[in-house]
């Protein structure tokens, strides 16, 4: 290792429970501060993030460099590396978010008894968030800044992978905090890749974590789905496919099928199986398999897909189960929508499917029968992403069907409370 920012002769479970506490501290100021304060702080976030570029940039080169030492996969390196315009996108996340209408206090329905009592709910923040990731730095600001806006103190712990480059930008939202006036202690980073830090978030921070998001590999969903002793937002895997109907437009689907799975391969938003209308096999099938192999995707296809495109590898059922997060696809013919269905339904993890067809029908059915979190028809499935639906960011996709689903924006990020009015009604 070349560097790390790590605090050493630290003792983890005194130090993650001195965060714990100090993160409640922080929750009761941030849940009523203004929209304009915390607005302030997202502006002031921004500003720090474009005037730190360079150093920013100059840590995550520490990061990326250990990261080709210890071998990391090319999937986990193009996750891992920050280049200037990244930086600058990261920025602007934070602008969108606070263009976004703060949901805290807001009135999701009201209505009249006929004892007279008038009846809110209203939108409050959900408390302490854990975010727990790998690689990715730039969640460091989705997260922070996203939790902010919905009144949510949040502690970030980030992959060792990445600690340097994340220190670095949650200094810039610490002195956005410090500029509006808000408690520093909202937005906390783990100094330490410890993992037992992890295991103190699982725990709960004696009582302090009130949920917890992870946004990272196979490997450590499970563990904090298996551990967690908390509420947990997160998907284990992104198994996404795209079915291409008899209906479809050639072009179109060869132009969505590329960006589908080549624009960028290591993101859970990534198709990982195609899935073609047997009916337009000879027209469709070797065009869009043509123009994923140009793009440099290996093609693993069954024997049926074989002998009508030679250049595919053999498929086998553990294709169907598998997120590559790489520039690999599993290709399969099937009879029509409802084999598809089926399909996806057997193997999807049920994260993003897309459809590219014309027929208004299978379309319907598609979107009716997939018990999927994100469907799109005629569109990428990498648009299975927050700042695409307009939310500014997402601290991730859930894929549970407890509370938040799909890209967990502010919205997600909130409770409800009622809000009960009475004239001095008594009950009988």
């Amino acid at each position: 290792m070349l560097k790390t920012h790590e605090q050493s002769g630290t003792d983890t479970a005194a130090l993650m429970a001195d965060i714990g506490r100090r993160a409640r501290a922080a929750a009761r100021p941030l849940a009523i501060a203004s929209t304009a304060a915390k607005n302030a702080a997202l502006a002031a976030m921004a500003e720090a993030i474009l005037r730190n570029e360079a150093a920013i940039i100059e840590a995550n080169a520490i990061d990326v460099a250990n990261g080709e030492e210890a071998k990391l996969s090319p999937a986990m390196m193009d996750r891992l590396k920050l280049d200037p315009k990244r930086v600058v996108a990261m920025a602007q996340g934070i602008r969108e978010i606070a263009e976004l209408k703060d949901p805290v206090g807001e009135v999701i329905a009201a209505w009249d008894r006929p004892n007279g009592l008038q009846i809110e709910r209203v939108r409050t923040p959900l408390g302490v968030i854990g975010v727990i990731y790998e690689s990715r730095p730039n969640v460091t600001a989705d997260a922070g800044a996203l939790c902010l806006k919905a009144g949510n103190p949040v502690i970030l712990r980030g992959g060792s992978d990445s600690l340097n480059s994340s220190a670095a930008i949650h200094a810039c939202l610490v002195e956005g905090l410090k500029a509006a006036g808000l408690p520093e202690d909202a937005i906390q980073l783990v100094p330490v890749t410890d993992r037992a830090a992890v295991g103190e978030m699982l725990a709960g921070l004696g009582g302090n974590l009130d949920v917890i998001i992870p946004r990272g590999g196979k490997s450590l969903v499970a563990r904090v789905q298996a551990e967690a002793r908390v509420p947990v937002f997160a998907h284990l895997e992104g198994i996404c496919h795209l079915y291409i109907d008899r209906s479809a437009d050639l072009d179109m689907a060869v132009k969505i099928a590329v960006n589908a799975k080549m624009r960028r391969t290591g993101i859970c938003g990534s198709a990982e199986t195609l899935l073609v209308d047997r009916a337009v096999a000879a027209t469709h099938l070797v065009p869009v398999l043509e123009a994923l192999g140009k793009a440099g995707c290996e093609i693993r296809g069954t024997e049926e897909v074989r002998a009508v495109f030679a250049k595919a590898k053999p498929a086998t059922e553990e294709d169907w189960r598998t997120e590559y997060l790489d520039a690999i696809i599993s290709v399969k013919l099937v009879d029509g929508v409802g084999e598809a269905i089926e399909q996806i339904e057997t193997w999807s993890s049920h994260h993003t499917e897309g459809i590219v067809a014309e027929d208004a029908a299978a379309v319907e059915r598609f979107f009716n029968e997939i018990d999927s979190a994100i469907l799109l028809h005629n569109a990428s499935t990498q648009f299975a992403d927050g700042g695409e639906f307009g939310m500014g960011a997402e601290i991730g996709i859930a894929t549970g069907k407890m509370h938040a689903r799909g890209p967990v924006g502010v919205e997600q990020l909130t409770s409800f409370k009622y809000r009960v009015r009475g004239s001095g009604q008594v009950r009988p």
